[in-house]
């Protein structure tokens, strides 16, 4: 299982970004996965960087492997985001994977189209990924649907091809996008609760397709920072798909977490200050098929997070990174 580092783009400047996938890849993370938000999940996070310009940043400045999660459909034309996927895989050959899901209305409403039904999104996901696959590989599309594309063609062809993988949180949403998907990414849970959606992808269509899993994490040296800076951080974590999907501002969101207790987000966020109760939690993730996660550490430390789980958590896996200091008898552990 591949391990690789989240850049939340809602928290922190893509110029802090940049730096942190460098040293992602120096401390032994084998891949980068990049958000794509127009607003951040809370007026404290403050930050929203555009995805597709820090991809050809990192594309140019390290030798990682590379994920993001799009939305098309409201926000981004197929045609366009064809565009933007075409362009960093040609500055990056091989080396992107695109997740494509049905977006939250937080950044899909400044369009002023108006917020489809869940039903109606994920039919329009599925059109629109038709419509990027066709472009990526050289075709004219002409489309007629949710979405409309006119004589639409890309002038460079990505090679090898990218790879167009399906976001879901849901069983019933990883079915669903099983039918078209060249594989799956989601969010951790805990193993009763991520089996099911990695079965239904499996058994609707996935089986034998790569599955990916961004976890989120909240690390720190003493268990008071860990509660704080999750709460902090990520409290609409433990929101439901009703609200987080739905709701249009930042500071809606953030009154409908107001109230939300640091137990409530242990189901959703891997959150202790032990090293090796990590490392334990992400082998399970092994043990399910996963084939790569996404680390995302919630807090504000990303550097020192970084440096420690690439001291620690990785090596333990067999990932990248360096030597545990307590040596081979320590990484058992």
């Amino acid at each position: 299982m591949q391990i690789g580092l989240h850049a939340s783009h809602e928290q922190f400047a893509p110029s802090r970004l940049l730096a942190l996938a460098r040293a992602a890849q120096d401390a032994g993370f084998e891949a980068v996965l990049s958000s794509d938000h127009l607003a951040p999940w809370t007026e404290r996070q403050g930050h929203s960087g555009f995805a597709w310009t820090w991809l050809g940043a990192v594309a140019a400045t390290t030798t990682l492997p590379l994920g993001v999660v799009s939305a098309p459909g409201q926000r981004y034309h197929p045609a366009v985001l064809a565009q933007a996927v075409a362009t960093v895989a040609e500055l990056a050959p091989g080396r992107l994977t695109v997740a494509l899901g049905s977006g939250q209305a937080l950044n899909e409403h400044v369009t002023g189209t108006g917020w489809p039904t869940k039903a109606v999104r994920n039919a329009r996901l599925r059109e629109c990924a038709e419509v990027i696959r066709r472009l990526l590989a050289g075709e004219t599309v002409d489309h007629e649907g949710l979405v409309r594309v006119r004589s639409a063609r890309l002038w460079e062809v990505p090679r090898p091809e990218v790879p167009l993988f399906g976001a879901a949180l849901t069983p019933a949403t990883a079915a669903e996008v099983a039918a078209w998907a060249d594989g799956l990414i989601t969010v951790y849970a805990p193993v009763d609760r991520l089996r099911p959606v990695l079965d239904a992808f499996r058994e609707h269509g996935g089986a034998g397709k790569p599955v990916h899993v961004q976890v989120h994490l909240s690390w720190a040296p003493d268990d008071e920072q860990v509660r704080d800076q999750a709460l902090d951080q990520w409290r609409t974590g433990a929101l439901p798909p009703l609200l987080s999907e739905e709701l249009e501002l930042p500071e809606q969101l953030d009154a409908a977490g107001a109230h939300v207790p640091a137990e409530a987000l242990r189901h959703g966020v891997l959150m202790s200050t032990d090293l090796a109760w990590h490392a334990a939690r992400l082998a399970e993730l092994a043990a399910l098929g996963v084939d790569r996660v996404y680390l995302h550490q919630v807090g504000t430390g990303q550097e020192e997070f970084v440096e420690a789980f690439g001291n620690q958590v990785l090596p333990r896996l067999g990932a990248g990174g360096r030597a545990p200091a307590g040596g081979a008898a320590d990484a058992q552990s």
